[in-house]
Order: structure tokens, then sequence, then C-alpha cells
């Protein structure tokens, strides 16, 4: 088999050097030694010994280390939630991978891991502060800059990297071709393929290419064939895409073939079905039409393929635990994401094997382009990071100064009408109202440190009436009020905070924090500006924005339709007023 053209600088030293690499690692595996290579589980906890009584509920073992030696997996996924926390600091990060490579390494095969997170930055951000922070994938689209999306990729990768993480489920490579979509959004560069596909390649590049492998990491385009016009969330449902396969190849594929092109590692599959290319029902994931029709052989890929979380409802609706990660190596899949039962799923793809339903052949395939995956970025050679120089790379002076450059150039200006931006002079008094206590607790600090008084009053989703009428009682004895908006499309009570606050009569600044289609709502508000995020450095870029220190530069990456009305657009593509 031979090595695709990858973007790993020096790591692509020939087909030569990575054939005995990889053969040296293959020769002699048991079948089950290479089954465990292709699956990627959670676990639990933030260090590798620590007793934690989740891992004995789902892997019968104490330790996070105890579940890599019992089952040799090829891979584990860190999360940062209530259920599953592995994330407390990158010092702790560190530690942790070290301590997995050091149980996966002296133990069954002994082969290093791939330790993946999904750092798509953004609304997806499992390590937060001192970790830089960028402000996600749309804003890098208003924003326009390849050079921007790659040093952010860059950045991203290098920090990861040094607390162990060797792959990235970014860039999102998804059209947001639907305002309506629930789960992708401001998590895509666009909602036109060409500069979607720009950004994706430009992230590939940023996450792969180093003068050295180990100061990268592997990139994982998604959701294969396409997440973007989807109306459900996959991860309750399996939601369905009507596209034809013209439809499809005009507005999902590019990215992905923009991916292919800059030498991407893996590409993660979707829980989505496409009936009019696959008409079997099945979801992408357990599809061979779309795995090996379309992304194998029609778009030539042949690096590493990884469904998203088999956990998922998306992919649970036709059949058993049991049954799913053998259709998903049949249809072509390599890594298999978080099985809900760990050893089932092994045994069952061993069982497979030796009835004759897979082929060790087809392991072997699969294991070979997992295995080339970690030689490209270093692993087999260099598994462990030296812990006491994550500060010196983590969350730079050099790295936070750069995310803020890069953010101040994708504050979008949608509107401003009453030419109340820039605010001219500094108004004694400021209103922060509207969603998010974090954020407007947030944005109302930076716009303090420039000497406004301010008042900060939260709504949130769906504001009751009352406070509602107390936000509306506060702009009466403001000077300036800024009405922070998320998800106004689905909420008329924010929709109705935002109507209220503009009928005072008092200049309000209506600021869309998340995605921009809120700026086709409330017909009445004259001035409207988009960030995409409602990180720090995001509410910094606003408030320079808000008193002049910088003109926004943002353009809008997607169409924003007028309210509720699809097929009328308001605020064109590429809209974006400077001062």
């Amino acid at each position: 088999m031979a090595a695709r053209t990858s973007s790993a600088g020096p790591a692509d030293r020939g087909d030569e050097a990575m054939l005995a690499s990889v053969g040296a690692a293959l020769h002699g595996m048991s079948l089950e030694d290479k089954v465990g290579q292709l699956f990627v589980t959670y676990l639990h906890g933030k260090s590798a010994d620590e007793v934690n009584a989740d891992n004995q509920k789902d892997f019968g073992v104490a330790t996070a280390a105890d579940v890599v030696r019992r089952y040799h997996p090829g891979g584990v996924i860190y999360f940062h939630n209530a259920s599953r926390d592995n994330i407390a600091d990158p010092a702790q990060v560190a530690a942790l991978s070290n301590g997995l490579q050091r149980a996966a390494t002296s133990s069954g095969v002994r082969l290093p891991l791939t330790i993946a997170t999904d750092q798509e930055q953004g609304i997806v951000t499992r390590i937060g502060p001192p970790a830089t922070q960028f402000p996600g994938s749309m804003a890098l689209g208003a924003g326009r800059s390849a050079a921007d999306a790659k040093q952010a990729a860059a950045i991203t990768g290098r920090e990861l990297r040094a607390m162990g993480i060797n792959q990235d489920f970014a860039p999102d490579s998804d059209v947001n071709s639907n305002p309506q979509n629930p789960v992708i959004g401001v998590r895509s560069f666009a909602g036109d393929p060409a500069l979607a596909g720009q950004l994706v390649a430009a992230q590939v590049d940023g996450y792969q290419r180093s003068s050295w492998p180990t100061a990268t990491v592997s990139a994982t385009a998604k959701h294969f064939p396409g997440h973007g016009d989807a109306g459900t969330d996959s991860h309750t449902s399996l939601p369905i895409v009507d596209h034809t396969i013209d439809q499809w190849r005009q507005i999902e594929k590019p990215p992905f073939v923009a991916a292919i092109r800059a030498g991407i590692d893996s590409i993660m599959t979707a829980h989505i079905e496409f009936p009019k290319i696959d008409p079997s029902g099945e979801p992408a994931t357990l599809s061979p039409t779309i795995l090996t029709g379309l992304l194998r052989h029609e778009l030539g890929y042949d690096g590493v393929v990884i469904t998203d979380s088999l956990e998922m409802a998306g992919v649970r609706q036709l059949h058993s635990d049991a049954e799913i990660p053998v259709l998903a190596l049949k249809a072509g899949a390599d890594q298999l994401l978080m099985p809900p039962n760990l050893g089932l799923a092994i045994d069952s793809v061993v069982a497979a094997v030796r009835s004759g339903v897979l082929t060790e052949q087809r392991i072997d395939q699969s294991v070979f382009r997992v295995l080339r995956m970690k030689f490209l970025r270093g692993i087999l050679v260099k598994p462990l990071v030296d812990e006491k120089a994550v500060g010196s790379v983590v969350g730079t002076a050099d790295n936070l100064a750069a995310a803020q450059r890069i953010t101040d150039r994708t504050v979008t200006a949608v509107r401003n009408d009453a030419v109340l931006l820039p605010v001219r002079g500094k108004p004694g008094h400021v209103l922060v109202t509207g969603w998010g206590v974090t954020t407007t607790a947030t944005l109302s600090g930076r716009i303090a440190a420039r000497g406004p008084a301010v008042q900060t009053m939260a709504t949130g989703y769906g504001p009751s009436d009352d406070q509602i009428g107390q936000a509306v009682t506060a702009a009466g004895g403001a000077d300036l009020v800024v009405a922070l908006t998320n998800g106004l499309p689905d909420d008329p009570q924010q929709q109705a905070l935002l109507t209220r606050l503009l009928a005072t009569g008092k200049p309000v600044v209506a600021v869309a924090v998340r995605n921009p289609y809120d700026t086709g709502y409330v017909d009445a508000a004259q001035t409207w500006l988009a960030t995409y995020s409602y990180s720090a450095v995001s509410m910094e870029s606003l408030t320079r924005v808000l008193f002049g220190e910088i003109s926004p530069k943002g353009k809008l990456p997607v169409n924003v339709p007028a309210g509720g009305d699809a097929k009328t657009v308001r605020y064109p593509f590429g809209l974006g007023l400077s001062w």
C-alpha cells in the first residue's frame, strides 16, 4: 500500500522509512493486538493512576492506565465535562498523557497511543485558559484570511502537542448551508464551499506542518460527507440530508477535497443519512457507498477514516452495539471512536474476522493507516512530552497577542443605520444586558476598563417578563445599551427583550455573540454587530470596535435570511461595514 502525500514536513521522509517503521510495528501482532489499534476510547480521571469508580463501572478496572493496559486501544480521547473530566490545566494534561503513554508502551503490543480531543476553538473548546483561545471557525471565515486560519491552527496544535495530545478533531469542514442547523452553525467556516475549503486547507497546513513532527498534531476534517444542511442533531437522532449527488458535489464535497489535497491525516464520518446518494437507510458512518465509494474512490483518499462517536443516537438506530463496529469497518472506517462498550466492540470485531465476516487483510489495511499516522506525527519515536516545558509553550504572551490580533479582524458590522458606532466620546453609564452571565460580565469588565460606569443585567435564554421589565427600567438610566443575543430565531422572549429596549429610545447596539442569523430578526434594531463567539478574546475585540479603537473588518461568511423566511436574504454573504 503506497503512502499518500502528507503535509508532514520532515516527518514525511519517504516510503522506505515509513514502511520500515510501520512494518516493524505490525510484525508479530496478534489479531487482538491489531483490532485494539482501531479503537479510540474515552476514560475517566485527571491522572493515569487515579482510582475512579466510573472506570470500574464502564471498564471493570480502577484507573485510566488500567483501561489502556487491559484493552490495548490504539487511542484515547480527552473530555472536560461533568461525566468525563480529564482536564484541569496544561501541566496536568501533560502528566496524564505521559502516564497513559507509559502504560501503552509497557504492556500488550507496546505501541504509543493517539491522544485526541475536540479543540475546534470557539464553542467547541475542551481546554480553556491558560491555553490560547481563538474565536472559532466562522469568525475566521468572517476574517477571510487563510494566513490567520493557519496561524490559529498552528498555535493550537503546538499547545496541544506540548500537553501530549497528538490528534485534534478539527477543522470542522462542513458548509453551513442551513441557518437552522442545530449542531454546526459557527463551527463551520462559511456557507460558501470555496471559502470553507480555503480555510480548511489552511488549518490542515497549520496543524500538520512544522520543522519537526513532534511539534504537530494530526488534523481531522469532519463530518464527512457533510453535516452543514442537517436539521436535527446526530447526537440525539439520525438527521436526513436530502441532497442529490450533484448537490453534494457542489456544496459538501469541496472542503473535503481541499483537506485531502492539503494532506489531511484523518477524516471523521457523520452519522447522517443521505437517501438520494445511498438509499439503504444507513448513516454515512455505516455506508460503503459513501465511505468507500465517495471518500476512498471518488476523492481518492487513503488516510485514516475515523467514525464520529459510536455512542451517538444517530448511529444506533438500526443496529446493535456489537454490530456497529463491524459494519463501520466494512463500510471503510479505520478508527472506531468511543464505542459504548469497549470490550464488547473489540470482541465483536475479533469474532467477525474469525467467522469470515471481515478478513484479517481488511484489518491490516486499517492498522497500517493508523500506524502510518502515528509515524507521520513522530508518535512512534517520541510518545512522551517534557512536562516541565509546558508553561513555555502553552498560553505564551506571543500566542495570546496573536489570538487577539486575529480576533480583531473578525468582528462584523452588519448594520449601522443610526450611526451609533463608533461610540463618540465616553458615555457616562452603559447597560450591558442580554444573553450569558459570563459573557455579559466579561464585556462589562472590558467596557469599564475604558472609563464608563457599567451596569450588568444578564437575562439568558428565554428571559422572563420580570427580567425584561427590569432590563428596560435599567435602560432608562443608561447613555448606551449593549444587548447581547444568542439564539433569537428560537427565542421569542429574547426578541421581546430587544424590541422593548429599542422602544425606550435609548441608543441600543445589538450584538449576535454566536450565530449571525440573529441579525435577521427584530427589524427595529438599526445597529447590529456579529462576533461569532462569546469568548473573552471576542469580547475584547467587540469593545475595541464599539469605541473606535479598531475598525470592523469582518465580512459575513453566510447569507442571513430575513427572520424565519429562508428564501429571502436580508444580509448577503460578504456584507461588512467599516468606519
